[in-house]
């Protein structure tokens, strides 16, 4: 049906070629690229189909074009860094092939990402003629499709959301990220941030704790946090008053990170080191696990929703939806942990959309703004089950009352 051009063979990459190689009646031609060619051959290796590799420096807008050129995608999939959005982006526009994408663009030195650059391409993708779609990963992504689905099927007004992400999983390390350890980091040391009645209030990172229940794995301390679809979500949802974002950090995260931070290993800025410049974050990426490594005995599960507060019919009520993901089912899977695989199904399942015509439109797109039910219906069949329970009125209510 397609061809479909992957750039980025990490933890979540990895995931979206080894997908797009079970589902070959869509993706008739798969390409992988990525700055290390030896990750490329290891995921070749590991597919159940035929794939072609090469190297890529994603940064550089004039080897992705080249190569867009070369390959002749249908859709481009940027599982690379944050960093590389744009120069990607600049790429297809220049090729004229469309573009999707799992985290919203931030720029090298300073901790801080925002859909504003990306929507800026709007009015130059849309008189190319193509379609970008942004932040189809869990969260974003699957989340805010949730957040869809809610607002046109559930609820005739959302005033509340809260996004709960729960990782109740052990890698058996002293300390490691579940993703990129540079982008991980970056986004849990910044400043906080929610959205009430009209406003952004900021608040200190990690200041503000609670409690929350998670489905099939239960109470879980969980820390108010920035992420990135609180932004196109008080875009997009009608009505809404207020929107936060809850993480669950263990106390040995927790711990490590404020050593971390103490000594300096957390700073994006450079340093000279025996006459060197370095970046002391970058330098510590290196010295983490990598990513991908983690999944052969990874054990429990990630939970994973948001709990949506409004109005149907004229009374209040409220629902939770949510998917739970084993890593080691994961593991069994596709030999990946069930951070990347929550992230790299819902890429490939928003590719298959596009390739399928599902998705359509010329300009920018955050999922949200697409059709929900085709892609949740399709997303459960590749591995991400959903469900989607009404809650009684003294559900959550500690988690209200904050």
């Amino acid at each position: 049906m397609g061809s479909i051009l992957i750039i980025g063979a990490g933890a979540a990459g990895s995931v979206v070629a080894k997908k797009c190689a079970m589902n070959r009646e869509v993706f008739q031609k798969i390409h992988l690229a990525s700055r290390t060619l030896e990750k490329c051959r290891k995921v070749k290796e590991e597919c159940v189909s035929d794939i072609t590799i090469s190297q890529v420096d994603a940064d550089d807008t004039a080897q992705v074009f080249r190569l867009i050129e070369k390959e002749k995608p249908d859709v481009v999939v940027n599982m690379a860094l944050p960093y590389q959005d744009l120069p990607i982006m600049d790429a297809c526009l220049a090729t004229g092939v469309s573009y999707l994408d799992t985290a919203n663009y931030e720029p090298k030195d300073e901790a801080r990402f925002s859909y504003t650059w990306q929507w800026a391409y709007q009015d130059r993708f849309r008189d190319k003629g193509i379609m970008a779609v942004l932040g189809c990963g869990f969260d974003p992504g699957v989340i805010s499709i949730y957040c869809a689905y809610a607002q046109k099927n559930l609820l005739d007004e959302i005033h509340t959301i809260d996004i709960i992400d729960c990782n109740d999983g052990s890698h058996g390390k002293a300390f490691a990220t579940n993703f990129n350890p540079e982008i991980n980091i970056r986004e849990v040391t910044q400043r906080g941030k929610y959205w009430k009645e009209g406003q952004w209030i900021e608040v200190d990172p990690l200041s503000i704790a609670c409690m929350i229940d998670y489905p099939l794995v239960g109470p879980r301390k969980s820390y108010l946090i920035y992420h990135e679809e609180e932004e196109s979500l008080v875009k997009n949802i009608k009505g809404l008053k207020q929107i936060r974002f809850w993480m669950t950090f263990s106390d040995n995260y927790i711990k490590h990170l404020e050593v971390l931070q103490n000594v300096g290993m957390t700073r994006i800025d450079p340093v000279m080191y025996n006459g060197v410049e370095i970046i002391p974050l970058q330098f510590l990426k290196h010295l983490l696990p990598e990513p991908s490594s983690l999944a052969e005995n990874y054990t429990g599960k990630t939970s994973i929703g948001c709990i949506l507060k409004g109005v149907k019919a004229g009374r209040q009520a409220s629902y939770i939806i949510f998917n739970v993901c084993d890593h080691a089912e994961c593991s069994r899977e596709l030999k990946a942990q069930a951070v990347s695989y929550t992230t790299g199904v819902p890429a490939m399942t928003g590719a298959m959309m596009m390739l399928k015509g599902l998705w359509v439109g010329k300009g920018v797109f955050n999922v949200e703004e697409l059709p929900p039910e085709p892609f949740l219906d399709e997303v459960a069949r590749q591995g991400l089950p959903w469900q989607a329970i009404e809650l009684g009125p003294e559900a959550y209510q500690e988690l209200a009352e904050l």
